[in-house]
């Protein structure tokens, strides 16, 4: 057995040693997955035990397969504990990283920061958010690829299925260092229970959107496409956020973000989550101002808050339904309400039934996989039930693009309206021969997000300083304030208020304390304001003002995400099924320079609901970077908008116009209007 003390640098370079580390204890004080359902046959259950061994020597078997059959009873999963590293798991300078490539590096930075334990929501299981969003299955995985990454050179491309390194390969200096698949499944082996298995057999895994792709930044990325779509609720609605009433749920890896979020944008912000220690943590990070475990005492404090116009955010330690049912009877006015539980996996901890403990819920869930179902939906139905009486009363309800309406249709909620405009569930309004593909109330892309920003390029556009200096990080805000302020002076009237918004976050981005393990920052741009950026950061690279660059995107923008749920949600051409445009953003991506790339099933609204892709690019301050970066900025957002704009979607079409006149060998093909008048003669 490893006993010895192993310098940081040289763990990377062992990989998976020769000599087993000693077991580790189970660490309470952290946060764990839950327990997954016991899925696999016995058979089954060999292969995957035959799966897991097959990354050590054969000597360590004997050792190693109790150990594993043990965590697969217990946990659902075999995540090899013991061979968790013995260092911290953080973004380090990317100096400190052994690589010959300093590209390789660049990865192998973001990838610790994934996994860090301010970051990810389950660390020891190697899950950054959503209650499954893995950076890698098992901890072999994790040390093999940082391996492979400290050994290659800018003439080899590390290819990653599913978590598993393939290995190097043989590419060229111009193409991606790594490549990335998450959860590419044959489209007949993509329901919920298809993953649990698969993923228990340790040859796939859900890779969510920035947790498989290495990209994750904390909360903030959320915070900040939080901020902007309650502002622009409030907008829709017309009403100022002062002294006005947000309702939600969730507190985890990326729901947290959602009361700092209401706290920027200048409401009050209630926000129910069940999970004692989240809510703590929450509490403690200062990302909430109040915990509230008493029903009447959030009634209270929620009528002391509107009547002082105070901008506050309110956890209320409990179920998010109690919180809704308690407000209709006390007849207090939600002005704008939405849920962020992870739905996309809400049989394995993404959402809790009402009427029971977070402990009994966790009991069931693991030991009584079919009543936890029933009960979820029983939740659901009364969660549905409840928001149809709010909205009856004003309020304006959009789905967050977490699969709430999905799996609240699937519950038999009465989220439909028949053509009278009564709620109805599905069953119902299909007996009647009424369209089932919409929902009474519309996904924040259909009426907020994407019309207001993706239709006109805007998307999350996000940088990490990969020197680890925080003023490397104060310095490329003011680079990028400086060149939205440029912009501006000369934009459309289109888009004015994407920039007036966007120059506001950013200026505010430090007071508002949103680093949370890299430093990184995030904030929405079109194509001129990305490749505009980039080029001024990668200018301050050449004159040693700052340290290399991180470039990337959350998967949730214009181009990457091909999900009918949300992201084409408001793409009504009938295409929004369709998901070319996330495989033509990867492909198109991958040979215009991007340094790694990314595509996965799954994402934010669930396994098989969704096909998303994303790439990091980084910036040394040469002329390639500058090159490879405009022909990648470019086109990763103009993609998109080609799309959409042939869907007919007006933004898009003014915006893909406007990308023609500045780019001479941009050459799009435009749909042609049909009068409605003569399609009704039909």
């Amino acid at each position: 057995m490893q006993t010895t003390t192993v310098s940081f640098k040289d763990q990377i370079l062992k990989g998976i040693p020769n000599s087993l580390p000693e077991p580790k204890p189970f660490d309470i004080s952290i946060n764990h997955a839950p327990k997954r359902k016991a899925i696999l046959s016995h058979e089954e259950e060999k292969l995957a035990l035959k799966n897991a061994l097959r990354y050590f020597d054969k000597k360590h078997h004997r050792t190693l397969l109790p150990e594993f059959k043990n965590e697969l009873d217990t946990y659902g999963r075999i995540y090899m504990y013991r061979l968790r590293p013995d260092y911290k798991m953080y973004a380090r300078p990317i100096s400190a990283y052994p690589a010959k490539s300093k590209q390789a590096a660049a990865i192998m930075l973001m990838i610790q920061n994934n996994l860090d334990h301010a970051v990810a929501q389950h660390p020891h299981e190697l899950i950054t958010y959503g209650g499954n969003g893995a950076v890698f299955s098992n901890w072999a995985q994790y040390r093999l690829t940082m391996k492979y990454l400290a050994e290659m050179n800018d003439e080899q491309t590390l290819v990653m299925y599913s978590g598993h390194p393939m290995g190097l390969f043989p590419s060229h200096k111009e193409a991606p260092r790594v490549v990335v698949t998450n959860g590419m499944m044959i489209p007949n082996y993509s329901k919920p229970d298809d993953w649990e298995k698969f993923n228990a057999l340790g040859v796939t895994q859900y890779g969510q959107m920035t947790a498989g792709s290495y990209m994750y930044i904390g909360p903030q990325g959320i915070v900040h496409g939080t901020t902007i779509t309650v502002l622009n609720g409030f907008r829709k609605i017309k009403k100022e956020p002062k002294g006005n009433l947000f309702v939600t749920s969730g507190l985890g890896g990326m729901s947290g973000a959602q009361p700092k979020a209401g706290n920027i944008a200048g409401c009050i912000t209630v926000c129910a989550e069940v999970n004692p220690k989240i809510t703590q943590v929450r509490l403690d990070q200062g990302w909430i101002d109040e915990k509230i475990t008493d029903l009447d005492e959030l009634v209270s404090r929620v009528n002391k808050a509107k009547a002082e116009k105070e901008t506050i955010s309110i956890a209320y330690l409990g179920n998010i339904v109690d919180v809704w049912e308690k407000f209709d009877q006390a007849n207090i006015h939600i002005d704008l309400g939405s849920d962020q539980t992870s739905l996309h996996n809400p049989w394995a901890g993404g959402y809790y039934p009402a009427e029971m403990s977070f402990e009994e819920a966790n009991e069931m869930m693991a030991n009584q996989p079919e009543l936890f179902k029933e009960k979820v939906q029983e939740t659901l139905r009364r969660h549905a039930e409840a928001i149809n009486k709010h909205t009856a009363k004003g309020t304006y309800f959009f789905d967050y693009g977490n699969a709430f309406l999905l799996e609240a249709s699937r519950a038999g909620a009465a989220i439909y309206k028949d053509s009278t405009g009564n709620f109805v569930n599905k069953s119902t309004l299909s007996s009647l021969g009424e369209e089932t593909e919409r929902w009474a109330y519309p996904s924040y892309v259909q009426d907020i997000m994407g019309p207001m920003c993706f239709d006109y390029g805007f998307g999350p556009f996000r940088w990490v300083c990969a020197s680890g200096k925080p003023e490397d990080l104060t310095k490329t805000d003011e680079i990028a304030c400086q060149v939205l302020e440029d912009i501006k002076k000369n934009s459309p009237e289109d888009i004015q208020q994407q920039m007036a918004d966007n120059i506001q976050w950013i200026k505010g981005a430090q007071e508002n304390k949103l680093v949370v393990g890299s430093q990184a920052r995030i904030l929405y741009a079109d194509a001129e304001g990305r490749m505009k950026i980039a080029e001024a950061f990668n200018q301050a690279i050449a004159n040693k003002e700052i340290g290399m660059v991180i470039l990337g995107r959350d998967h949730h923008d214009v181009s990457g995400t091909d999900s009918p749920y949300r992201e084409t949600s408001n793409i009504y051409d009938g295409s929004r099924f369709t998901a070319d445009m996330s495989i033509h953003n990867v492909i198109g991506d991958s040979f215009r320079g991007a340094t790694w790339v990314s595509i996965h099933n799954g994402g934010g609204v669930g396994w098989g609901e969704v096909i998303n892709g994303g790439f990091g690019m980084v910036l040394d301050g040469t002329k390639e970077a500058s090159k490879r970066l405009k022909q990648m900025l470019f086109w990763d957002v103009n993609n998109g908008i080609s799309r959409r704009s042939w869907a007919r979607n007006e933004g898009a079409i003014f915006a893909i116009k406007r990308a023609m006149e500045s780019e001479p060998n941009l050459k799009i093909t435009l749909p042609n209007f049909v009068d409605d008048d003569l399609l009704n003669e039909v």
